[in-house]
């Protein structure tokens, strides 16, 4: 119970220390906010683990807090001295302090606002790639045109390679397109008698 009430302590002047600057300027130093968040980790090891400070631990619990807040005290009255009558007095008036309320609540209005906007972004950074590995599932492939079938042979085309008696000889096609008939030659004399003929016709 005693831990418990001394670490509430503890976090309730560990936040007024850190917002210390943003309150009052004029009594704030540049590490306070600092030494804020080490009274605050007090606070939370005191409040979470209170049921383990008993006997002798409490008691050194109880110790340090009283000269925890014996510094604190002079540490703020000597600051106060060294304030000017003016600060002092303007330390005192309640419109010093809606201003610095006012300001505060800007702060925590922008800082709220820049924390949400992050938090969209992160979560809409991670929804992204759910949603492209959910849509890549199913994949549309194109078929591929199918070959052109190749023109028939014409019908009155012979194959290539075709022997037999309707193919004909080159000797033959080379007799056709020249128009002379063939003749067939049996003997020597046969062929003296042509030559005879040739020469004769040719005088």
């Amino acid at each position: 119970m005693l831990a418990t009430l001394s670490g509430t302590l503890a976090l309730l002047v560990g936040l007024a220390v850190l917002l210390l600057p943003l309150l009052a300027p004029e009594m704030s130093r540049p590490r306070d906010s600092a030494w804020g968040a080490v009274v605050l980790l007090l606070g939370l090891v005191l409040v979470t683990s209170a049921e383990r400070f008993t006997g002798s631990p409490m008691l050194a619990v109880l110790c340090g807090g009283l000269l925890i807040g014996r510094l604190g005290g002079e540490v703020l009255h000597w600051r106060w001295t060294l304030l000017s009558p003016e600060e002092q007095q303007r330390l005192w008036s309640l419109e010093r302090w809606q201003t610095s309320l006012s300001q505060l609540a800007a702060s925590s209005g922008r800082l709220l606002a820049v924390i949400a906007g992050t938090g969209s972004s992160l979560l809409g950074a991670l929804q992204r790639p759910a949603k492209a590995k959910g849509g890549s599932g199913k994949r549309w492939v194109r078929a591929e045109p199918a070959p052109a079938a190749e023109p028939d042979a014409q019908p009155g085309a012979e194959p290539d390679g075709q022997t037999g008696p309707e193919a004909k000889t080159s000797a033959d096609q080379e007799a056709e397109v020249s128009g002379d008939p063939t003749v067939v030659v049996s003997s020597f004399q046969e062929i003296d008698r042509l030559i005879e003929a040739a020469s004769g016709q040719a005088g």
